[in-house]
């Protein structure tokens, strides 16, 4: 096969279609496909092509907006524009054509790989009066045009040679100095900027239930990452970028306090938990909702972290349930068994989820599973349905790995009786998805 012609740096004149997964919408010159960032569908743009390998499609960004959408507004992330970082890839366009976009990106992921065609709505995480009472400062006031800021309580930062923190720029290894992206929480990177930090380290911001903000430096790799942008260097990347390292706690105690449902968690300020300042808890309501939970149960918390839905599962079926929690970061776990002590339903494995399936012989009648954004994936899924639970709830933050994930499930007679997306990366291209499933 010849190669195709080298577009890079070109600029095009598109009407942007549909969008697709991954925040850019598609668009088609001279027979070749264009994946359009900031450009919203139907718009007409001039798109500088960024990346052509000579294949089917290309990478593209619109610079001038010659016919605008009625959805598209000031956007308000100096950060993510044409040539920025990718941090917020819609902070051009009203909330509600966010999670319009979003609704559709996920019904096509599930048409395409799950052959299921459904209506999906995308709800808001609306900052409620709980939230707004947060010692970093309330969200401002908003109208329903302008897209929502304020709402992001965890970041990661890196910092370049020059020891400045920043974020990555878009499909880059590039470092942008400039932390005015208005997804952190009010005075979240107070300071950040103007200080120096060790070059090539990372840097975790966490700001708690309680106001306090942690800040803690992770050393750079062990190992200097490869360059090149082959597959073995970018595992190599990867791998060293998550490898454990040297923590250096710069504020805060490194121990974030978070609440969910009344219940204390102190967890590790670089550990996993839910960005957005309502994720939590707002999820944790619907699985306990989905799950009804007979007393005296037996249920699994698949990937369960520190077990925040195993606390719930718990406390719905009763002292003479049996929750199974497992999670293969063994911080996790601990942090998660030391704030469930007092659930002695509670039982939470270090262990990968595929070998611990494998070992069990007490069949569950509620099967909860968060995976990570990859999914789940028929090493999980198959063993997990031949265990016949009556209900599952399934949770997926990556719309094209939550509908392969349903197609498995569908393969193996189980269909989705309701399903919810949430909006909880505003501005972003990112939705999270729970399906509640029942044999058929």
């Amino acid at each position: 096969m010849s190669a195709g012609p080298d577009w890079s740096g070109r600029t095009l004149q598109v009407r942007l279609g549909p969008p697709g997964h991954g925040g850019f919408c598609v668009a088609r010159y001279e027979g070749r496909v264009l994946f359009v960032r900031h450009g919203l569908p139907g718009e007409l743009v001039r798109a500088r092509v960024t990346e052509d390998r000579g294949g089917s499609f290309c990478r593209a960004e619109a610079i001038e907006i010659l016919e605008a959408s009625p959805d598209r507004v000031a956007p308000n992330c100096p950060v993510s524009g044409p040539g920025g970082a990718g941090c917020c890839d819609f902070a051009f366009a009203t909330p509600e054509a966010q999670r319009g976009v979003k609704a559709a990106v996920v019904r096509e992921q599930l048409q395409r790989l799950a052959h299921w065609d459904t209506d999906i709505v995308v709800e808001p995480l609306p900052l409620g009066p709980a939230d707004e009472t947060v010692a970093a400062g309330a969200a401002p006031e908003r109208s329903a045009e302008a897209p929502e800021t304020g709402w992001r309580t965890r970041i990661r930062l890196v910092v370049d040679a020059e020891g400045r923190a920043g974020v990555h720029r878009y499909r880059s290894s590039d470092v942008i100095a400039d932390l005015r992206c208005p997804q952190p929480v009010s005075g979240a990177v107070d300071g950040i900027a103007e200080s120096r930090w060790t070059p090539g380290a990372e840097l975790v911001i966490a700001v708690d239930a309680d106001g306090m903000r942690h800040v803690v430096e992770l050393a750079p790799p062990a190992t200097p990452p490869r360059r090149g942008g082959d597959r073995r260097a970018t595992a190599a990347r990867r791998a060293a970028a998550h490898a454990r390292r040297r923590e250096r706690v710069v504020s805060g105690s490194g121990r974030a306090v978070q609440y969910v449902a009344g219940r204390r968690w102190d967890v590790s300020a670089t550990g996993f938990w839910q960005p957005h300042r309502d994720a939590a808890q707002r999820y944790s309501d619907v699985v306990a909702g989905w799950a009804d939970l007979d007393p005296g149960s037996t249920a699994w918390d698949l990937y369960c972290g520190v077990g925040v839905f195993a606390a719930r599962l718990a406390e719905q079926a009763g002292p003479r349930a049996v929750v199974l929690g497992v999670e293969s970061a063994r911080s996790a776990v601990a942090d998660g068994a030391a704030a469930l002590r007092d659930l002695h339903a509670v039982d939470l494995h270090a262990e990968r989820v595929e070998r611990w399936i494998a070992g069990q012989d007490r069949a569950p009648q509620v099967v909860v599973l968060d995976p990570p954004r990859a999914g789940a994936g028929k090493q999980v899924i198959v063993p997990l349905t031949a265990a016949a639970p009556a209900r599952i709830v399934h949770i997926g933050c990556d719309p094209a790995a939550f509908a392969r994930d349903v197609g498995l499930y569908h393969e193996a007679g189980y269909r989705v009786r309701e399903l919810r997306a949430f909006d909880a990366f505003p501005a972003t291209h990112h939705v999270e998805c729970l399906a509640l499933l029942e044999r058929a």
